[in-house]
């Protein structure tokens, strides 16, 4: 049996994955979340749940050693875990934006570390890093999300160059608008950070109501499962693909920044920020 640790299941994606993963007779899935309670459904559906903080070291290193007692070695990692803070690059709290990367980005390098070891030694191993479309362009008002998901990015090529000779395949899933709490967290952080009657007030209005009808779009979101199904591809397949982009709409937008250029793609963001002029 395969040990898969699968990070953030309290809800979302991490959730759908865990309970997707676990029909499979040749895996044996670990759940993990802060709040080990959180996780009572999925260990009905047959998950073994463990508390993991990625942001806390004691816990990671309790949660992958507990893995290795029983396995030798973390088959799988799914590094999901993480979340978005939102607002413009000049207002947003430079310490909000250090707690973001410590969970998006420190937390997923340093869990990776822990179970590279054992996957060395086993000469086999899988890691899938939950990106985002996020990651390979940009909107306005996230830019220190989408740091953190291109950071992502550069650390899982790096990997996946580097791990390959003693077995390890490295993935990275970039889903497009899901419907999770990922909209509420989001127009949240962004509502914190925001000053409405400063000089991005226009702008951050805008996001708000733009991200708002994206999310109430069905043409343009898509269900935790559907990333669930590609995370299931990226764990099981013979020859895994380096990214999985999920959603139609999301693919659509991925190309046509990479085609058509940043000046292109800036005018389709005003059209759709209604960004306004600044002296």
């Amino acid at each position: 049996m395969t040990a898969v640790l699968i990070t953030g299941c309290s809800s979302g994606i991490g959730q759908a994955a865990a309970l997707r993963l676990a029909r499979r007779p040749d895996l044996t899935v670990y759940a993990t979340a802060r709040r080990v309670e959180s996780l009572a459904d999925l260990a009905d559906a047959g998950c073994r749940v463990l508390t993991l903080d990625v942001t806390d070291e004691a816990s990671m290193s309790a949660a992958v050693g507990a893995i290795e007692a029983e396995h030798g070695s973390v088959g799988v990692l799914v590094n999901n875990a993480g979340y978005g803070e939102f607002g413009t690059v000049e207002e947003t709290s430079l310490e909000r934006v250090r707690e973001q990367f410590d969970m998006n980005v420190f937390g997923l390098a340093r869990l990776t570390q822990l179970v590279l070891p054992g996957m060395r030694a086993a000469g086999r191993g899988r890691i899938v890093n939950v990106s985002s479309m996020g990651g390979r362009l940009v909107f306005p008002v996230g830019g220190y999300y989408h740091a953190s998901k291109y950071a992502v990015e550069a650390i899982s090529d790096a990997l996946r160059f580097e791990a390959a000779p003693f077995g390890i395949a490295v993935s990275v899933v970039e889903p497009g608008l899901i419907r999770t709490g990922f909209e509420e967290a989001a127009r949240r952080t962004l509502a914190g950070s925001e000053v409405s009657d400063g000089p991005y007030g226009a702008l951050s209005a805008a996001a708000k109501d733009q991200t708002g009808r994206s999310y109430r779009s069905n043409l343009l979101t898509a269900s935790p499962d559907a990333v669930a199904k590609t995370i299931e591809r990226a764990v099981t397949a013979r020859r895994p693909r380096p990214r999985y982009v999920v959603t139609a709409a999301a693919r659509l937008l991925v190309h046509t920044r990479r085609l058509l250029g940043a000046r292109v793609f800036d005018g389709y963001l005003r059209r759709q920020f209604r960004t306004p002029k600044k002296a």
